[in-house]
């Protein structure tokens, strides 16, 4: 038996999703701030410090629950969503940027998935949403996600979010596979997630793929997106407006174009 709240959800959407859960009285979802699109009247909000669900650890519990959370850049609170009514009620959950959402039973996966520090979106009341160290100082400093990731812990239902479209890989015992460090969007907690350095003098200065990639070794399952943010981010920010100016898309028509407009300098 599980001994998070167990919830019923469905995913609309394609490139902009959102999760419809569905709520039986009394029973609790958790969510980052932000997240929230629509809920059905009888759903009480709340928000409370960290997640939730140290709530028999009293004030220092959640506080320290808290802290956690404002390690992984996130805020110190979270906020829940309860059917306080008689029957079935519905809240939904928005993603943030073009991408999918992914659900994760934890319970099918040993109670444990480790993600990227900004993944989570929302959770069955009793997921715990902690932080997880890099054990190894190679993949701290290099690893695209620094010494810091979430952790996802419990036997409830879990939804993480990620950009582009979604790769899931299940790597067999010693199976390696090597991914571009900001690729990688969660793995199963048997998964061994370490860093190397690109080969060649020519691939590292050349190659326009940074220095290191993910070295994932299995046994596990593995989750990757073909769209993270801190790319989507660089892209807007190459072609936005600088000093005034709008970005030139070629040359003397890109010109020509500011002087029609009235945009020449």
């Amino acid at each position: 038996m599980r001994t998070n709240h167990e919830i019923d959800y469905r995913i609309f959407g394609e490139e902009m999703q959102c999760v419809e859960i569905e709520l039986d009285p009394q029973e609790t979802v958790i969510a980052e701030a932000g997240a929230f699109m629509y809920k059905d009247q009888s759903i009480q909000m709340q928000t409370v410090f960290g997640d939730g669900s140290n709530d028999s650890g009293g004030f220092m519990g959640k506080l320290m629950g808290a802290g956690k959370r404002l390690l992984t850049g996130e805020s110190l609170f979270m906020t829940t969503y309860t059917q306080n009514g008689g029957g079935k009620a519905r809240v939904a959950f928005a993603s943030p940027y073009p991408g999918k959402i992914i659900p994760l039973d934890l319970q099918e996966m040993g109670g444990k998935v480790v993600c990227q520090k900004d993944a989570f979106l929302c959770a069955a009341k009793g997921v715990s949403v902690g932080i997880e160290w890099q054990r190894k100082l190679g993949t701290g400093l290099f690893g695209g996600e620094g010494f810091i990731m979430q952790k996802l812990e419990g036997d409830g239902l879990a939804f993480v979010h990620a950009g582009g479209h979604i790769i899931e890989r299940t790597l067999q015992p010693g199976e390696v596979l090597h991914i571009d460090t900001g690729c990688v969007v969660a793995y199963t907690k048997d998964i061994d997630f370490d860093i190397q350095m690109i080969g060649g003098i020519r691939n590292t200065i050349f190659g326009g793929e940074g220095v290191f990639f993910a070295v994932l070794r299995g046994p596990g399952k593995v989750w990757l997106q073909t769209l993270p943010i801190s790319r989507l981010a660089s892209r807007i920010i190459q072609y936005a407006p600088q000093t005034g100016s709008r970005r030139e898309e070629g040359g003397l028509l890109g010109g020509l174009g500011n002087l029609l407009d009235g945009d020449g300098r």
